[in-house]
């Protein structure tokens, strides 16, 4: 190992090097960022027409190029503008599984100025309602499936037009098929004249709420091109730190990433999708996770990175069919988004030898990166999520917002450019969750040690990390409370070796009412997409535990019931 990590920052960062920093100020905070980053995502664009025929997106038997991407976005910019008056700062949503039409929904309105609005394709008919309402979009792109869960209240939606991806002849108007709607393209047409600036709105992303309802983090441009450069960082420094670049008889070759997540997650849309445009990466979709399907992929795509969250990489370590796959294509692995165990490191290294595996730190808040462990230092430090990005200052603090001494134990901080500019519409949570100096809370509690490693100790937030999915209780607590059965109730997450948590309750019925875990489970599946319903329910004849102040005790709960979880 050479010079320490501060050692190659410092060189990576220095004046005129590609990593250079520059100070901006960005809503009255005093704020580092990368001076060569992209101005904004139309420049990522407009720049990787230059990859031509290189493939871009591998969809089934689907393959779409570069230019050919980048001259159905500029058709479908020119729909928005020209026949239904998308202008800067109008919001246009997305309801689909990964389809190739996804990206071009996604680059055409970023384009043209308006704000993305992913919404998560497992949503019920009422959680996409409320996503398309409380965001007020124009323009919805959905596929069938989504389009079908909200036929009932479309009505009630004050849309312009609905695109709809993969449709077939299954459409019916005032419904449209995305394919008509692009129509011929123009190879080398110009875009939509539109100025855009780095810190206008680009997207919004909705999380899960603590109180019910999912609030959207407003993004900007500024916060997704940073993180591009942030990514390009940690390999950087991972080349520094493993002693320089790779043998020279090694012929470069495009990274191709298989796409495991969602889109209409930060990670899937800033780190995969957005990365991939701009380093001239290909992405691999597919229809559905499927570890053999994966393996398949693998093989067949000569993919050189894949992972997704640990749950993901555990299936594909353990499929029947791992030994019979040629999997030496396969460069790096790197995953996020819920916590990793050491274990699964030491398994990467030992049936994937010498592709060091990677991990990294953010939220939704923070436009995916905030840290990153990668190569040697990941396999020093397995169970940390890394050091912050150059641009990033993290700090962790006590219950009154003090700065706490290195190595203690308190919420962790984020500030940097990467981070959101609030919540759309929300001013009372934006208050309490950013800060008037730029810091963001978190609600992840956290110590940093002596090297500036970041190691996640808990959440103080009331959530459970389903296979990388956010699930908060109070939204699981309120669904079952609807059960006419149901008196109290305590939802919490109990471990779970391949997704890492599971969601679990703890029910108490009304006297001479009864109800099985089955209804209950399938009560919740009825207003709730079907990840937050509970896997484990058991059942209290007395009272919930509960302090006094009247908060149900819910570690005690779960060290009661979690052996019996299974």
């Amino acid at each position: 190992m050479t010079d320490s990590i501060a050692d190659v920052h410092a060189a990576l960062t220095a004046p005129g090097q590609p990593f250079e920093m520059a100070e901006v100020t960005i809503r009255g905070v005093p704020t580092r960022t990368w001076r060569n980053a992209p101005a904004d995502l139309r420049e990522v664009l407009e720049a990787s027409r230059e990859r031509g025929d290189a493939t871009f997106l591998v969809y089934e038997d689907e393959r779409l190029s570069f230019a050919e991407h980048a001259d159905a976005v500029t058709a479908l910019a020119h729909v928005l503008v020209d026949r239904w008056g998308v202008d800067r700062g109008d919001r246009v949503a997305i309801a689909m599984r990964n389809f190739p039409e996804w990206s071009l929904a996604f680059w055409a309105a970023a384009c043209v100025g308006a704000v993305v609005v992913p919404l998560n394709a497992w949503w019920t008919g009422p959680e996409l309602e409320y996503g398309v309402a409380d965001s007020g979009s124009k323009i919805l792109f959905c596929d069938l499936e989504r389009l079908e869960r909200l036929g009932p209240h479309l009505d009630d939606l004050a849309l312009t037009a609905v695109v709809v991806a993969k449709a077939g002849d299954a459409v019916v108007a005032p419904a449209l098929r995305l394919e008509d709607v692009v129509g011929a393209r123009d190879p080398g047409r110009a875009l939509p004249d539109v100025h855009l600036e780095p810190d206008d709105d680009a997207t919004i992303f909705y999380t899960s709420g603590t109180t019910g309802r999912p609030k959207g983090a407003l993004g900007t441009s500024r916060n997704i091109c940073t993180n591009l450069f942030s990514l390009l960082l940690g390999q950087a420094r991972n080349a520094a730190r493993s002693g320089g670049a790779p043998a020279p008889d090694v012929a470069p070759v495009q990274n191709a990433y298989l796409l495991s997540v969602p889109f209409f997650h930060a990670t899937g849309c800033h780190s995969i999708l957005v990365a991939n445009l701009a380093f001239g990466g290909k992405i691999v979709i597919m229809h559905k996770w499927d570890p053999e399907r994966a393996l398949e992929l693998i093989e067949r795509e000569q993919v050189t990175t894949f992972g997704g969250v640990p749950s993901m990489v555990w299936q594909v370590l353990e499929s029947p069919s791992f030994e019979q796959r040629d999997r030496s294509s396969v460069r790096s692995i790197g995953y996020g988004g819920a916590p990793a165990p050491p274990e699964l490191v030491r398994r990467i290294e030992s049936m994937f030898p010498g592709r060091t595996p990677s991990n990294g730190y953010g939220l939704t808040e923070t436009s995916s990166v905030t840290t990153q462990n990668i190569g040697v230092d990941y396999l020093r430090k397995p169970d940390s999520v890394g050091v912050p990005v150059p641009v990033c200052d993290v700090r962790v603090v006590d219950e009154e917002g003090a700065p706490l001494p290195e190595g203690a134990v308190g919420e962790l901080l984020i500030r940097g450019p990467n981070v959101v500019k609030g919540y759309w519409g929300r001013p009372e949570a934006t208050a309490e969750a950013f800060l008037d100096d730029g810091w963001f809370r978190s609600g992840d509690v956290a110590r940093i040690d002596d090297e500036g490693f970041v190691f996640i100790v808990d959440r103080a937030k009331d959530m459970v990390i389903r296979g990388g999915e956010n699930v908060y209780c109070a939204e699981v607590e309120a669904a079952l409370f609807e059960h006419p059965a149901v008196t109290d109730v305590a939802v919490f997450g109990v471990p779970h070796r391949v997704l890492g948590e599971e969601v679990a309750a703890v029910v108490r019925l009304k006297p001479g009412e009864e109800a099985t875990a089955d209804a209950l489970q399938a009560h919740v599946r009825e207003r709730l997409a079907a990840f937050k319903a509970p896997a484990h329910i058991w059942f209290r004849d007395e009272e919930l535990p509960r302090n006094p102040a009247g908060k149900v005790l819910k570690r005690q709960l779960r060290e009661e019931v979690a052996p019996t979880a299974g």
